[in-house]
């Protein structure tokens, strides 16, 4: 049996009702077996990355515990997706129902194809390292840095902790 090792998602959803998908997604993640949700950041809103036009989305970080090795959780991840409805867009970064990425597992490093670790833009996305930050703000990001200093870094695009 695998070692429990941790690592995060990011969830986000711009479609229907973006912070009950993201809520339902969650608890998708708390009954993956062997893996444990141990963390969740709040709900941040910001504008889309991609097309304009296109409405805010919610995001938020969940920290897990694994015996998972990173491809079987990215498939679990992707399943939770499909389960959800999604349905890949028809353009890069245009809207979604959910949409949940490995963003770090562990320390490793990974670089196949469908799978990079740590997610290549990570560093660059305030709506990622904002609500990451809330759940492992010492997290060592290999070739990037520590994600409390990313954070601090990172260009604001206008993101924002929504209340609960």
């Amino acid at each position: 049996m695998n070692p429990w090792r941790p690592a995060y998602v990011g969830l986000g959803s711009n479609l229907g009702q973006p912070a009950v998908q993201l809520r339902e997604a969650l608890g998708r993640l708390a009954r993956l077996a062997d893996t444990r949700l141990i963390a969740t950041s709040r709900l941040w809103a910001s504008p889309p990355l991609g097309p304009p036009g296109q409405p805010d989305y919610v995001n938020a970080v969940a920290g897990l515990l694994t015996q998972k090795e990173p491809r079987d959780l990215l498939v679990e991840l992707q399943a939770i997706e499909q389960a959800m409805g999604r349905s890949r867009p028809p353009v890069r970064w245009g809207p979604r129902l959910i949409d949940l990425d490995l963003l770090a597992f562990g320390g490793e490093t990974l670089d196949e194809p469908g799978l990079t670790l740590p997610h290549p833009g990570l560093h660059q996305r305030d709506f990622v390292l904002y609500p990451l930050a809330e759940v492992a703000p010492q997290l060592w990001i290999p070739g990037k840095g520590r994600v409390s200093t990313l954070a601090g870094e990172v260009e604001d695009r206008g993101s924002r902790a929504l209340g609960e």
